[in-house]
């Protein structure tokens, strides 16, 4: 097994996930079978219990476990399946070095950070590092480790005496550390500054671990004087030096990785450039340029209650990206904080409140998210509302979807106490229920989590159409309250279909209007499984609705079950959701404007 290791100094937020997904992406293309495991240094078991304000969204994989954000960029990139045990947290690895002291493992001895914590975090990524992640049986060639955090932070600590041990105990050739550090401009002088570099080097030094290449985030390429300073104080070969500088997407970031042979300098360290093939990476830079060419807007609302940090939709965002690419369409994205859209904030601001509305008029389509807690409520209720009275596709997801089905009963049903059992336990109307099954007392693991199967009522639905009619679909899901299938019958009976269920037939997993545009809520979240040039069925028909293409989308899911994505030859490859690529298809893509002809 090989080890790279990425880790980050001066500033945080330098795109070490990004990186670390790129340099895996690279190992891929070059023939070999890559996993990655990601290094939360906060003392929290996992992601679940955190604020998205604070964290960034809470990524959910198909074992249930619930990670950070950055599994997310992984299994995008990579196009793999990771596992709970691929995210390493302080929390985790103290509640299993502490277990296995209560059962007297330790035979009576001192548990100490060395060696007990260290010896923990050494076992768990190479237990981590041997799942297979790409569906084949063995375990991988090579294990991408990211080490959150900066170098410096003292929770860190424990995880870089591991890694320093680690790199002894598996030897030079099967250990590779990048470091990602800062080479700012000062506006001042206009000079590239490399002191802080520098420093995050020495600093990195001595808590015992020399990095192999070093990946230097700038607004712009190093210049070569820049590069042989750090060369002679940092101690790494010129050639070992590459730049990670501003780019119009992060699609660009693995195509900038291998220009500058990042590629060869890795395969060096790892003793592996005899075996390793030139990265493929065609397909990949197409899909990067032609994101860039695209210049027809599709305008979608985002309403959540989150949005001070764009990180807690992440996956979201992707997922609409991923369809817009797809469907040859700009994105373009309003963000709307619903609790501007209340009657409240017409009171309180009301120019966020007529911004708010004038965003949400002037949307393609909208798109209502998750979320947890009464804040916005009413906000996205009122987006649901005007998206079903004004034909406007609408995408709910989880919570989304529950509350689309709680403004269906105010205004349809004509139940104007209708609610959620979540946000008015009292209500007499409860249309979102809790879960028999779910804790009221513990909340970290409790929900309803990971990979569950959604079965079609029918072939009919727009859903079961863009899903290419398959019986049924695997998506991954997080939640604690469910539609209450009580008040099903009277649902459908006055119009509200719901195309989707699970096994049992009492859970609603995907609801839709079927006299709408486009008016359709699932349970689960589909954005966990969206993948560049492999979106999300639902995101698809969302991004083909809002561009007024859904029919003709609707046509191609039923007869194909395809979406098309580009070749290195200039064709198109037809892409099967069941499977591998069959044949090309016959429209060309034009390499001169990089737009569909």
């Amino acid at each position: 097994m090989k080890y790279v290791v990425v880790s980050g100094g001066v500033v945080s937020g330098l795109g070490k996930g990004v990186t670390a997904s790129s340099i895996g992406l690279i190992l891929k293309s070059c023939g070999f079978r890559v996993t990655a495991i990601k290094i939360d240094p906060y003392l929290n078991i996992d992601a679940g219990t955190m604020s998205p304000i604070e964290h960034g969204e809470v990524y959910v994989l198909d074992d249930g476990g619930e990670v950070d954000l950055d599994l997310g960029n992984y299994e995008r990139f990579m196009d793999i399946k990771l596992t709970r045990e691929n995210n390493i947290t302080t929390g985790k690895v103290y509640k299993h070095v502490l277990e296995k002291e209560r059962r007297g493992d330790y035979l009576g001895k001192t548990v100490q950070v060395v060696p007990h914590i260290t010896d923990a975090i050494q076992e768990w990524i190479e237990r981590a590092a041997k799942i297979p992640v790409d569906g084949q049986s063995g375990p991988p060639d090579v294990c991408v480790i990211e080490l959150g955090g900066t170098i410096g932070d003292i929770e860190s600590m424990p995880f870089i005496e591991a890694l320093g041990q680690f790199s002894y105990r598996v030897g030079s050739d099967n250990f590779c550390l990048i470091h990602v550090s800062l080479v700012p401009v000062l506006n001042v002088v206009g000079e590239q500054k490399t002191k802080p570099t520098q420093h995050s080097v020495k600093d990195l030094r001595g808590l015992g671990l020399s990095p192999n290449i070093l990946a230097c985030r700038s607004t712009k390429p190093l210049e070569d004087n820049v590069k042989a300073k750090l060369s002679q104080f940092c101690q790494v070969p010129m050639e070992n030096i590459v730049t990670l500088y501003d780019c119009p997407n992060i699609w660009h970031i693995p195509l900038l990785l291998k220009e500058q042979k990042a590629h060869e300098a890795i395969l060096r360290v790892l003793n592996l450039t005899g075996i390793a093939k030139e990265p493929a990476l065609e397909e990949w830079s197409l899909m990067a340029k032609m994101t860039d060419k695209l210049h027809v807007p599709v305008r979608i609302a985002v309403v959540g209650k989150y949005t001070e940090l764009l990180d807690s939709y992440l996956s979201i965002h992707k997922a609409l990206l991923h369809a817009a690419v797809a469907r040859r369409k700009k994105l373009v994205i309003d963000w709307i904080s619903a609790s501007d859209l209340e009657q409240g904030a017409k009171n309180e601001n009301p120019d966020a409140y007529k911004a708010a509305w004038k965003l949400l008029r002037g949307a393609d389509g909208i798109l209502v998210p998750g979320g947890f807690g009464n804040r916005g409520v009413e906000g996205k209720i009122l987006a649901a509302k005007y998206a079903r009275e004004n034909k406007v596709p609408y995408l709910g997801i989880c919570l989304g979807m529950q509350l689309a089905v709680v403004e269906y009963a105010r205004n349809v049903l004509g139940l104007p106490d209708a609610n959620s059992a979540e946000l008015d336990p009292n209500t007499k109307n409860p249309c979102v229920v809790f879960m028999p099954e779910g804790s009221k007392t513990h909340m970290g693991g409790t929900m309803r989590l990971g990979s569950r199967r959604t079965y079609f009522q029918s072939k009919d639905s727009k859903a079961a159409k863009l899903y290419g009619n398959r019986s049924f679909v695997d998506e991954r899901h997080r939640h604690r309250y469910e539609v209450n299938p009580a008040m099903v019958p009277r649902f459908e009976s006055s119009g509200l279909a719901f195309p989707g269920k699970d096994e049992t037939g009492q859970r609603m997993e995907i609801i839709e209007l079927p006299n709408h545009p486009f008016y359709v809520g699932a349970q689960f979240h589909p954005e966990y499984k969206s993948r560049p040039g492999k979106p999300s069925p639902l995101f698809l028909g969302l991004i083909g609705a809002a561009s007024g293409e859904l029919n003709s989308l609707l046509q191609q899911s039923c007869q194909e079950s395809t979406v098309t994505r580009p070749q290195s030859n200039g064709k198109l490859e037809r892409v099967y959701w069941k499977g591998a690529a069959k044949k090309p298809v016959s429209v060309v893509y034009s390499l001169c404007d990089r737009v569909y002809s």
